[in-house]
């Protein structure tokens, strides 16, 4: 059988997923690429083997993923058609040298048309490249990552203590980055599932206003939540200096480090009833409960967003 590989491990959620991974695998049966030679060091130190990789370049893709079986692909932070060819160029090169199936990090309902996230094509097309590919595959459609709106949530503590966005009333289960990792670690070592598509989802749906109230709970803090419309919402970010494509300009150590075009229109989603899933999956993958939203505010310090980590093209 071939090695298991593992891409992005010099981000977020790719190293988070690296250290769960060697957790339940052994260091000789993996494979980990990232953009930065130096963030594999340390790796490569305990036995894994160990290749630099830059999606948006096709060329030598292959012999990067040489002596793989299955692969976990995790999502490039771009939007759009850089994204979209990076992924492809992945996907191609892993299929040519001998990889029969991807584990994908997704986003939660990322194939229905009528989803306005502008996120979500990008997943959509990832998808539908993999599965036209021929390929085996999982499909990890992760609900938003807790620790965005954690990190908003103290923006707005050190600030007016008033929480501005246009997603309403709509639902999300937050789930924590680390737990997606978890999830990515576990479906790239489990063997019994085929073509399988798993929502990894927080514990409980809740509103944003639910969410602060919880946050406020447990830190004695006193934000309020106030609904604006999707062009205020962009104003707002607009104002903290956020791009609102990933073409633009990232700020070193923004509290917002994605684009506004992704984070407006994911909130409309939510606002619209399109993120409101939720299952038991991640439990039946990894064993585990996912991480509540209380214990993420308790011990806040430990999920926040964290640097923005990319190589764009």
């Amino acid at each position: 059988m071939g090695k298991l590989i593992l891409t992005g491990v010099d981000g977020n959620l790719g190293g988070q997923a690296a250290d769960y991974l060697l957790e339940i695998a052994k260091p000789e049966q993996l494979i980990f690429t990232g953009y930065s030679p130096a963030s594999l060091e340390r790796y490569a130190a305990i036995g894994v083997e160990t290749r630099v990789a830059d999606f948006n370049v096709r060329e030598g893709l292959e012999e990067v993923f040489e002596g793989g079986d299955a692969m976990a692909l995790v999502s490039m932070p771009f939007v759009g058609v850089k994204r979209q060819r990076a992924h492809g160029n992945a996907i191609d090169a892993a299929k040519a040298a001998g990889v029969t199936k991807i584990v994908y990090t997704s986003l939660v309902n990322a194939a229905d048309p009528t989803n306005p996230s502008v996120e979500k094509k990008d997943h959509a097309w990832t998808e539908q490249h993999i599965q036209e590919a021929g390929l085996d595959y999982i499909f990890l459609r992760n609900s938003q990552y807790a620790e965005a709106m954690i990190t908003n949530y103290f923006t707005y503590v050190h600030t007016d203590g008033v929480l501005k966005n246009s997603q309403g009333d709509g639902l999300m289960a937050y789930i924590s980055r680390k737990d997606c990792a978890k999830a990515v670690a576990y479906a790239l070592c489990n063997t019994d599932l085929h073509h399988a598509i798993e929502n990894i989802n927080g514990p409980e749906l809740m509103t944003i206003a639910q969410f602060i109230e919880i946050g406020n709970t447990a830190t004695g803090n006193h934000v309020v939540y106030q609904e604006i419309t999707d062009e205020e919402n962009y104003q707002v970010f607009d104002a903290m200096g956020v791009p609102r494509t990933t073409d633009g300009v990232f700020q070193e150590g923004s509290e917002a480090p994605f684009s506004s075009d992704g984070m407006v229109t994911f909130a409309q989603a939510i606002r619209e009833g399109k993120m409101d899933v939720f299952t038991d999956d991640f439990k039946k993958l990894t064993g585990d409960d996912p991480i509540t939203v209380k214990y993420m505010f308790e011990h806040a310090d430990e999920f926040q967003i964290g640097d923005r980590h990319s190589k764009d093209a």
